[in-house]
């Protein structure tokens, strides 16, 4: 089937404050959250203009730009269903916790159908050639596989909606985005952006090779601030890591916590300076406005004026919740009963915000980033 491309540069959802943009984070099982978040939106009527992806972001992405709006929410489904993690007994009543002990454990030893599976030979010794295409602990084939059954790279490449994944350069250290806009993407840059090491090898583009972007940037915000041309937006930021968490006091505490802090990523230091940049933005278009008509041709001056934006971004801010018994292995729990807590958690989070809707009312007028997270939600979390 032949899919026409889109105009990348339209606006957002009826009524909405601009473009809507939807922001994953990477986090493994942690992004069935991601999925629920996508169904409230869906369902609620909006769907996003451009989606920004990183790891399980990246993939859950594709999944949702790779699909017409009206099958969208069934390829997720298929696809976390796949993932589903199936003890062979279940423990729950007499040792809580237990099935997902059961989960983590199967996970390591055979993998996850559908998405990876052991590299025998890694375990040859950590000095074995396997060759940069192949050193990781797992293989990823079988995502390769799942990914071109349910996601259709030609709409990807249509723009609608647009499409943005972040991998990490191996031998630059230097983050890339690879863009639908730009170029074509195809299961490649996905994969590219899920390959964290050492579990799973790097994979070549243009004959580079690139690791999981959430090594370097777990949080892709910073693509929609540093878009251009800005654009109104009603960013959707949906973080999976608990960036406030209670004094750790046992080990297992701390191997949890450590993760959080780790991948929870710099979130909240980019917003503070895109508010002050933002900010700035706005003083300058404001005193722009005073500079007199016969002054404004002269060269020097529109260079000036130029630094001015009257854009605004609305920032909403979603985040997964801490569950029961959960511990530092929680982005490999695919267990059924971690996957549907989380997506159900991600779907009741989001109508409570969607019908606060903390976009709408009156703002300082020099305010060009605005910060909207639920507070009860932030400290459910945090406990």
């Amino acid at each position: 089937m032949k899919h026409e491309k889109g105009n990348p540069e339209r606006g957002g959802s009826k009524g909405l404050p601009g473009q809507v943009v939807l922001v994953l984070q990477g986090g493994g099982a942690l992004g069935s959250y991601q999925a629920g978040v996508y169904q409230a939106l869906h369902e609620a009527g909006i769907e996003p203009d451009w989606i920004i992806g990183t790891s399980i972001g990246a993939i859950n992405a594709s999944l949702i730009a790779g699909n017409e709006p009206q099958d969208r929410l069934v390829r997720l489904k298929e696809f976390w269903k796949r993932m589903e993690q199936n003890p062979v007994w279940n423990f729950r009543t007499a040792f809580p916790g237990f099935n997902e002990k059961l989960s983590y454990w199967s996970t390591v030893t055979h993998g996850v159908p559908g998405f990876f599976r052991p590299n025998a030979l890694a375990h040859f010794g950590d000095s074995y050639p396997l060759g940069a295409d192949r050193a990781g602990f797992y293989s990823t084939e079988p995502l390769e596989r799942t990914l071109n059954e349910l996601v259709d790279f030609a709409l990807v490449n249509r723009c609608m909606p647009r499409l943005t994944v972040g991998a990490a350069h191996v031998r630059t250290s230097r983050m890339r985005y690879f863009d639908s806009r730009e170029g074509e993407l195809t299961v490649k840059h996905v994969m590219a952006s899920g390959a964290l090491p050492p579990a799973f090898p790097a994979v070549r583009i243009d004959d580079e090779l690139y690791w999981d972007g959430g090594i370097l940037s777990n949080t892709p915000t910073e693509a929609v601030f540093d878009d251009n041309p800005r654009k109104n937006s009603l960013i959707f930021a949906v973080h999976l890591w608990n960036p406030h968490g209670s004094e750790p006091t046992t080990m297992a505490e701390v191997m949890n916590r450590h993760k959080d802090v780790q991948y929870s990523s710099r979130i909240a230091s980019q917003i503070v300076r895109q508010q002050q940049a933002h900010r700035l933005r706005h003083v300058i278009n404001q005193l722009a406005a005073r500079i007199p008509e016969s002054e404004r041709t002269n060269p020097a001056v529109r260079e000036l004026m130029s630094y001015g934006c009257p854009t605004r971004m609305h920032v909403v801010r979603l985040l997964a919740p801490q569950l029961e018994h959960e511990t530092h292995t929680k982005d490999i729990d695919f267990s059924p009963s971690g996957i549907m807590r989380r997506w159900e958690a991600g779907y009741a989070h989001t109508r409570s915000m969607l019908a606060r809707r903390p976009w709408e009312g009156e703002f300082d007028p020099l305010a060009g980033v605005v910060l909207h997270e639920d507070q009860e939600m932030m400290q459910m979390a945090a406990e």
